[in-house]
């Protein structure tokens, strides 16, 4: 069952070849073989599942009717702990849905459990969680990438055909990429942030992970629209994206900026990228190269402004109103600082402290503004690049996932893990990672930047690659 795409499942499922009851099971016996082995879960929820499949074999309706899913422990979900996979938030119960939850239980979902990831989604190994790290399943002693990697590994591993992610600087698409799986990054305001645990507010966007393009866009149409609960969610009508998949890309034009293929992308993954744009040349597409000049910025940008951000947005966690309490206080001062000394881990702690530094008085100006500045000159970049190309192809990576600690204790090394995919971020544009082939057997993931709100056209691009590849279908060993 696990092999069939999303649309096999919900149409075998409408024939009556099985129920919903069925489908949940089956997966749930999955969980209960592989989920320790991977460490992807933080909370299991079969219980409510098995009802929740048996409630929709006797009143079937929504799109995704019977679907099992595994939400990104970001999201909140009612009555469900919602860690972020931090000990701040270890008793947390949410006593509400998330806009993501709510929508896709409205199309017929069931909720398998909750994935782990890297502590308030700040990390690109999935090793910053309170409840340890996550592997990755094609080699138990590699990194799955973060922050998303439970739910990347989880959908790798035939976990649940779908999972939800969150990206602010990379975090669908470069665990994607490093498990082998299509994950796609929306348009900044495509998909609300309600109910989502904020890292830095103004670069966190939701998106999702399964097999292929095609069952992303089943998932991407059930999640995305307008949520007057969220400012910065964008009121434009969300189309069908699976109407969209042509598979025909002739014509189309595709940019390659050089400075995503300069000095630093790994032999073996540049082999595995000019092989996948090869095949979109063969499919009908014209290559051309481009530049975009102010590339060489974003690493630097972005580790100003998500870390303010991530300040101002984590100074809610007290230790007063909810979450970790330290044992004891003896004042005011004593409660909040044991609280957040002992609640947080060592990579949010020092977020905050870079971030309340480029905030503070006499650097506000020479540190975050300046950012500011820096990432509109980003965004110039693919504004300018769309006004020639239809689409942007790159790495999503350096290279294919590394080794577990190998950079724990390197800071500056783990962030350049993201320096391809930091610029779509900055600029809100949508982006995808696609499975593209392998290194010494780990996967490698082919980026797609699109336009913004042209999810449709960089799904169908993906789409067409995977009718003619079949990197999206390989299984890790022992999951098969």
């Amino acid at each position: 069952m696990h092999e069939r795409s999303i649309a096999e499942l919900i149409a075998a499922r409408a024939a009556g070849e099985f129920s919903a009851a069925d489908i949940t099971a089956a997966y749930l016996d999955r969980i209960d073989t592989h989920a320790d082995t991977l460490n992807a879960l933080i909370t299991r929820t079969d219980a409510a599942a098995r009802e929740r499949a048996a409630a929709l074999d006797a009143r079937a309706d929504g799109a995704l009717a019977g679907l099992p899913i595994i939400h990104k422990d970001i999201f909140c979900t009612k009555g469900v702990k919602t860690s972020c996979a931090s000990r701040m938030l270890d008793n947390f119960i949410a006593p509400y849905n998330a806009t993501v939850v709510e929508r896709l239980h409205a199309a017929g979902t069931v909720t398998l459990g909750k994935a782990n990831m890297d502590e308030f989604a700040m990390g690109s190994s999935n090793e910053n969680s309170f409840y340890g790290a996550v592997k990755n399943p094609w080699n138990l002693d590699f990194v799955p990438g973060g922050s998303s990697g439970g739910s990347a590994a989880a959908v790798a591993a035939g976990l649940a055909p779908a999972a939800t992610g969150t990206d602010t600087g990379g975090s669908i698409r470069q665990p994607a990429a490093f498990c082998g799986v299509t994950g796609i990054k929306p348009t900044y305001g495509r998909v609300s942030r309600y109910g989502m645990i904020a890292f830095a507010s103004s670069l966190d966007q939701g998106g999702c992970f399964a097999r292929s393009a095609e069952d992303c866009a089943h998932v991407l149409t059930a999640m995305a629209g307008f949520d007057e609960r969220d400012s910065t969610s964008v009121e434009r009508d969300v189309p069908d994206y699976a109407s969209q998949l042509t598979g025909d890309i002739s014509g189309l034009t595709i940019g390659l900026p050089r400075e995503y293929f300069a000095e630093g992308l790994e032999a073996g993954s540049r082999e595995v990228i000019d092989a996948a744009i090869d095949q979109m040349k063969a499919l009908g597409a014209n290559v051309v190269e481009i530049d975009m000049p102010h590339t060489d910025l974003a690493v630097s940008t972005y580790y100003v402004i998500a870390p303010a951000e991530a300040s101002s947005n984590l100074a809610r966690f007290d230790g007063v109103r909810y979450g970790y309490r330290c044992a004891d206080p003896v004042d005011l001062d004593d409660l909040y600082t044991r609280s957040r000394a002992e609640g947080f881990g060592p990579e949010v702690q020092r977020r905050i402290m870079m971030g309340a530094y480029v905030l503070s008085a006499g650097y506000y100006d020479a540190y975050y503004l300046k950012a500011q500045k820096t990432r509109r000159l980003i965004a110039g970049d693919f504004h300018d690049a769309f006004a020639k190309v239809d689409l942007i192809a790159a790495p999503v990576t350096q290279a294919p996932a590394f080794p577990i600690g190998e950079k724990a204790d390197d800071p500056v090394a783990m962030y350049l893990n993201d320096v391809y995919t930091l610029p779509a971020s900055l600029a809100g544009v949508p982006g995808m990672s696609v499975p593209a082939g392998f290194v010494d057997g780990l996967p490698v993931g082919l980026q797609l930047i699109a336009p913004w709100f042209e999810e449709g056209r960089l799904l169908n691009a993906a789409h067409s690659y995977q009718q003619a590849t079949d990197w999206h279908t390989r299984r890790p060993p022992g999951f098969e």
